[in-house]
């Protein structure tokens, strides 16, 4: 769905110069050849941690170890000379004092680093679960530099999924937005954030807004128009951001997904963040640039417990 002038503009996670070289994948021992070269540069991954010192990320050389670990190809980094880069998962291992999560450091990172964290934590988060064949049970090996598994069985290859997620900011005709609280947050948080679902089978990413805000809180929209999309590697979506106008405003609230939901006007969003009663999501999130969007701007600075 091709972007307009009007859509989202700095999407964090959506910057990237990275090349992902693709028609290499299928060179025979790439990534054998790759992990034995010093120039090549190799990203570590401790689960949802990778290092990063000085506010960016550590990239080494090679060491004779890579190659017994699961390892994938992301391609040519701009951002270090146009080198091979390897992502090399050490999920087995204890994160070292300075890996940090993409959360914490994703607002800091440039681009080169951002598109090459993103891009790391999204194959690798689906490489750790797929080290058998959905189809037969049988062990599935590595193929294709990293993005494929091959069933040593059958031979069956296996790609990976992204899951198409909507997130949309929906207001009504008195230009309130609607805000909720997901019960996974609990009773305590102060926590709000626009709505958002997955896409089901078949179908299309308007009908899933409408159907997520209906199911959600009882609320009807119209009006469905795209503002942006970004990768959320947390742990293999894509987020599809649109704004909704909603034709009806009284909430009924789905009890097992919604905690509280409520109807904000920009007077009292601005005093609810101030006065430490509101947290919204920070701006790595894209569900923080709905909120800026309909707002006109920046957020005011929010007191109290942060995302």
């Amino acid at each position: 769905m091709p972007a307009t002038p009007t859509s989202l503009s700095d999407l964090v996670l959506s910057r990237t110069t990275l090349d992902r070289a693709a028609h290499r994948r299928r060179g025979p021992g790439l990534l054998r050849q790759l992990l034995t070269r010093p120039q090549t540069r190799v990203l570590d991954l401790f689960g949802d941690r990778a290092p990063v010192r000085e506010g960016r990320l550590v990239l080494r050389a090679p060491e004779s170890a890579d190659v017994d670990r699961l390892a994938v190809f992301l391609g040519v980094a701009d951002g270090v000379g146009g080198a091979d880069l390897v992502a090399v998962d050490h999920s087995d291992e204890e994160a070292p004092e300075d890996a940090a999560t993409m959360r914490s450091v994703g607002l800091d990172l440039d681009t080169h680093d951002v598109g090459i964290l993103t891009t790391g934590l999204g194959i690798v988060n689906w490489q750790r679960t797929q080290g058998f064949c959905p189809r037969c049970g049988a062990r599935a090996e590595v193929s294709e530099a990293g993005w494929g598994r091959r069933c040593t069985r059958e031979g069956t290859e296996q790609y990976p999924r992204t899951d198409a997620a909507v997130i949309m900011s929906v207001i009504d005709d008195d230009d309130r937005l609607l805000l909720a609280r997901g019960t996974r947050f609990g009773g305590t948080t102060n926590r709000m954030s626009v709505l958002a679902g997955f896409v089901e089978p078949g179908e299309s990413l308007e009908h899933a807004v409408a159907r997520e805000v209906e199911e959600e809180v009882g609320v009807s929209v119209s009006q469905v128009d795209f503002r942006g999309d970004q990768p959320w590697p947390f742990p293999a979506s894509l987020m599809v951001g649109f704004a909704a106008r909603a034709t009806s405003t009284r909430l009924v609230l789905q009890d097992e997904e919604i905690a509280a939901a409520r109807w904000f006007s920009r007077r009292e969003l601005a005093d609810a963040l101030g006065d430490g009663s509101l947290g919204v999501p920070p701006s790595l999130s894209i569900a923080r640039h709905l909120i800026e969007d309909w707002y006109g701007g920046p957020l005011p600075e929010q007191a109290g417990e942060k995302w």
